[in-house]
């Protein structure tokens, strides 16, 4: 319990560190030497190819930092303590999620419509050269609200089951998806487990993600009874079976409509709709967003440590 504290206190303070150095960074060079070697050895099987890259990747960052864990504690239980509270702070990014939508809105409050274009691009996979401003805040909206699911709350929640042990397998595990989870000719087949399991272990945080933006919103005196509404209807207007879950909670209570048609890699993309809108969305819901996730992190980090405390005694 004190190395989650420990953990989210940090990120809070600090944010992600944007280094070459961060475990995060590892898992991927790890993924691409795992995946070079089983293409080669099942060049004609990709799917076991890529499934057997899921696995020895999973369970080579989890066996690693249970290891890491472990010996620290043997040697000292303080720094032990420390220094599993660190490597669960490298999991979490609510302040990172927030940092990076402000740096987008940034630009759009100096009117540089281009900077806020290119800053965006940084951060979602469509194309952002031709964005509106309202696309542009829109895409900010939906980032933050989609990865509050597998940025900050997937991570609390798989901390508090085992440390941070199984919360960097679950990084493994949305790391693998981000690298090879596409439709492309070159992953169709080979990232079709790591989309797959992405799911599989995004489920449930993502639907503690939609209960708990609703929750936010009644505290913070937001539209919960409408966000109650669109989650209720509109979760499942994505074709993940875990985003729309997030996206449906904020944009009840933002009073938006989200998602809709895009342009990915200059193809138009239709997409369904999320939510009504009941209003233009202006550069104040990103503030809000920001602030429904820091307060879902809270409770969240809560709940988990009376849990946690309550499964101890």
């Amino acid at each position: 319990m004190i190395e989650l504290t420990i953990g989210f206190i940090l990120d809070m303070i600090i944010g992600d560190p944007n280094n070459p150095v961060h475990p995060v960074r590892g898992i991927g060079y790890v993924a691409r030497k795992f995946e070079t070697i089983f293409r080669s050895i099942l060049n004609k099987y990709l799917k076991f190819a890529g499934l057997m890259t899921w696995i020895c990747v999973v369970t080579l960052t989890f066996i690693i930092t249970f290891e890491m864990v472990s010996i620290s504690k043997r040697l000292n239980i303080y720094f032990g303590i420390i220094l599993e509270g660190i490597l669960i702070y490298f999991c979490i990014s609510s302040k990172g999620l927030v940092v990076e939508g402000y740096k987008v809105i940034k630009f759009l409050s100096k009117d540089d419509l281009d900077g806020a274009r290119k800053q965006l691009s940084f951060i979602v996979g469509r194309d952002t050269a031709s964005l509106s401003e309202e696309g542009i805040i829109k895409a900010v909206v939906e980032t933050i609200a989609e990865n509050m699911a597998d940025g900050v709350i997937a991570p609390i929640f798989y901390a508090g089951i085992f440390g941070a042990p199984l919360a960097f397998a679950y990084k493994a595990v949305n790391t693998l998806d981000s690298m090879f989870g596409y439709k492309n000719d070159k992953y169709i087949d080979f990232g079709y487990f790591s989309a797959k399991l992405d799911d599989v272990f995004n489920y449930i945080p993502a639907r503690i993600t939609g209960i708990l933006i609703i929750i936010s919103a009644a505290i913070l005196k937001y539209d919960y009874k409408n966000s109650f509404r669109i989650y209720k209807r509109d979760r499942y207007n994505h074709t993940s079976p875990n985003s729309a879950h997030p996206e449906a909670a904020m944009a009840g209570a933002l009073g938006v409509e989200l998602g809709g048609a895009n342009y990915y890699f200059g193809k138009l993309v239709e997409k369904p709709t999320i939510g009504d809108k009941l209003k233009g969305i202006h550069i104040n819901d990103v503030n809000k967003t920001a602030k429904v996730l820091y307060l879902s992190s809270i409770i969240w980090v809560l709940i988990t440590l009376v849990i946690r405390g309550v499964i101890i005694k």
